[in-house]
């Protein structure tokens, strides 16, 4: 069963920076389309920002267009969300997700994924 490790999250000041990245230690991504999902305490997950299986396709949520950037590597097996002028509001558990079959979309307006990582924290803060 694929396993999704999710690394990178931590502590930043509001302006700063943090890459996330998603690995699949033995199993290959490019047969899945992969989303990142956050969720904050007492509020419902909330899809950010999804890639197709080719990476030519990609769906951001509005809250963090022009400042997050989903990518990926097929060839190391491992997704990328880099995100830039942080906020506090993007405080929450980031989630990896993957699904073989989804429009990026739907995955993530609609949290269609099969996979789910454990989740990496993110808190902005000064």
């Amino acid at each position: 069963q694929l396993q999704l490790v999710e690394s990178g999250g931590g502590l930043v000041q509001p302006g700063g920076s943090l890459r996330l990245s998603c690995a699949a230690p033995g199993f290959t991504l490019d047969a899945y389309a992969i989303g990142w999902f956050r969720q904050a305490p007492g509020k419902e997950r909330e899809g950010v920002s999804c890639i197709s299986r080719s990476g030519l396709s990609t769906y951001y949520v509005d809250s963090v267009k022009d400042r997050f950037t989903i990518s990926r590597d097929n060839a190391k097996n491992t997704a990328y969300l880099q995100m830039n002028r942080l906020k506090s509001e993007d405080t929450a558990e980031y989630y990896c997700a993957a699904v073989a079959l989804s429009g990026v979309q739907n995955m993530c307006v609609y949290g269609r994924a099969t996979y789910w990582g454990q989740g990496t924290q993110v808190t902005v803060s000064s």
